[in-house]
């Protein structure tokens, strides 16, 4: 129709067939374009560098008469689509007209990388010319690689910049409270959207859910879930998952039950969070049955993590025989997940000679696991077999193993505290020690009798009591206690699960106290699980 000599049509057309994926497309109307601008060749580097063809990009680039900026930073994106960081920088470098998409541009390849030290060094040296832009791709990155303070932090100094956040700021944020159970700080978030009338969408919905959920406000939860206009499976996801990780797991199955009526199908990771929330539970014939109707009803095929669930749900009910010829018959290699969910249950239910068994597994599968040996030893010295925990402990020397060190956060006044056993650093911990024994003597008052089978190492048992008593998660609470005003539900994260007589005892201090403990564990193989699904 006479439009081959319109060259900002016929550009519109090459930039369209880029983005749609016809890149044989894209180069013949470039090669038949009478005449070609820099806007033309950008759109063509782009096409080509989304392709993975960054050579025939560089060529192109080089002979370009005229560049602009979209033309080095179209470069630089091709290198860091295609993890060349290294050429990246060079051509960052070599740009003579750097504007603020360049240096952002560059600030995401690295965090992309999780090369944070550098993209923090371009992030300081643009000064005042970041925009919003620049930092929620820095606190995004944070939030990627679970240094989840330094995001909280890089959003204040963005308040204190002035910088107006957007939608994708709230849901990086929203990510970070969840993981540090930050829950004042994840309802101010939310205030904030409401105040500044963001639209709650199924993105920004579904980060409000998982938040609330970790936080241990299932009301929250469910009061943005019914509240979502429009749902997709992620929402349902979380909300089901939630539901189950708290022991609402006939609520959680009602939500499976409401999911399917809408006509949303179900995936695996809706399984994950439902059997979960039947072990929880106890809902033991229910986990039964969707198990066993994945692959024919729902088409979805069990995968190790569902096989994990079904361990831990027949474990804790105390069906040991079951479970392990589960694991046994299962389609594929069981993973220390699964060994480890059948070990817990053989500790719950004091099983010992299958305990013994589980951990040599363990051992096998992951030798350099502090978290294998530290299980095995806590079984010998339950039993009072301290040459065997004396080999343990010379084995993960001789391994080079080191047990990853209990570390437990709260969040108090909106900052977060961070509590590692054995660590005495805290400006407060003369006060804390000082009322830990404090409270250690209300137990005993009230009839507790520390539980030291957990203590590996052949001591006296007032040494032993000492250790128990310092335990990150009960200096958490000591602190939250403290430090947060009466009727205050205290939130505690901890990395490793708790043992059996900082549960007891933090259980009996509730009681006597009158406050609520809501101890969550950050399960990062689950956690990850779930969010790659």
């Amino acid at each position: 129709m006479g439009f081959v000599f319109d060259v900002i049509l016929q550009t519109g057309l090459l930039d369209y067939y880029g983005k749609v994926g016809d890149l044989t497309s894209a180069k013949r109307v470039f090669a038949e374009m009478p005449q070609r601008d820099v806007v033309a060749n950008n759109a063509m580097i782009s096409a080509l560098g989304k392709h993975g063809f960054v050579e025939e990009a560089h060529n192109l680039f080089d002979g370009m008469p005229e560049r602009n900026s979209c033309s080095w930073n179209s470069m630089i994106t091709c290198y860091c689509r295609l993890g060349d960081i290294d050429s990246a920088r060079l051509f960052f470098d070599r740009n003579p007209v750097k504007d603020v998409v360049s240096w952002n541009v560059m600030i995401d390849g690295y965090c992309k990388l999780g090369q944070l030290m550098n993209a923090e060094g371009l992030f300081v040296q643009m000064g005042s010319a970041k925009n919003c832009v620049t930092w929620n791709t820095m606190i995004s990155g944070y939030v990627q690689y679970r240094d989840f303070r330094r995001a909280m932090y890089a959003f204040q100094q963005m308040q204190a910049q002035r910088v107006k956040p957007t939608e994708i700021t709230m849901v990086s944020l929203l990510s970070a409270c969840a993981h540090l159970g930050a829950l004042d700080m994840g309802e101010w978030i939310h205030g904030y959207i409401r105040r500044n009338n963001f639209k709650i969408d199924v993105v920004l919905g579904n980060g409000l859910i998982d938040m609330y959920c970790k936080c241990g406000r299932v009301e929250a939860a469910l009061d943005v879930f019914h509240g979502l206009p429009v749902k997709n499976i992620f929402c349902w996801n979380s909300i089901i998952t939630g539901l189950g990780m708290h022991g609402y797991g006939k609520e959680a199955v009602d939500v499976f039950i409401s999911m399917e009526k809408e006509g949303i199908k179900p995936d695996g990771v809706t399984f994950v969070g439902l059997l979960c929330g039947c072990g929880h539970s106890g809902l033991i014939s229910i986990g039964r049955r969707y198990f066993s109707q994945m692959r024919g009803i729902y088409g979805v095929e069990p995968g190790i993590e569902h096989y994990g669930c079904m361990v831990d749900l027949l474990g804790r009910a105390g069906f040991l025989e079951e479970a392990l010829e589960l694991v046994r018959t299962m389609p594929m290699k069981p993973n220390s997940v699964v060994w480890g969910s059948l070990l817990r249950a053989c500790q719950i239910h004091k099983d010992t000679k299958l305990s013994e068994h589980v951990t040599q597994q363990l051992l096998e599968l992951d030798p350099h696991d502090g978290g294998n040996y530290v299980f095995l030893s806590n079984l010998y010295a339950s039993l009072n077999r301290w040459d065997e925990v004396d080999m343990c402990r010379k084995l993960m020397i001789e391994r080079g193993v080191r047990k990853t060190p209990g570390c437990s956060s709260i969040e108090v006044e909106n900052i977060v505290h961070e509590f590692v056993v054995g660590d005495t650093s805290h400006p407060q911990f003369p006060q804390i020690n000082a009322f830990l024994d404090r409270i250690a003597k209300e137990l005993k008052v009230h009839g507790h009798e520390p539980d030291t089978a957990s203590v590996l190492h052949d001591i006296e048992d007032e040494e032993k009591e000492s250790a128990i008593r310092y335990h990150s998660e009960r200096v958490a609470v000591a602190f939250g206690i403290m430090s947060t005003p009466p009727g205050k539900i205290i939130r505690v994260v901890k990395n490793l699960r708790t043992c059996s007589d900082c549960h007891s005892a933090m259980k009996l201090i509730s009681k006597v106290t009158n406050i609520v403990f809501a101890v969550r564990l950050a399960y990062e193989r689950l956690e990850a699980s779930l969010e790659n699904g």
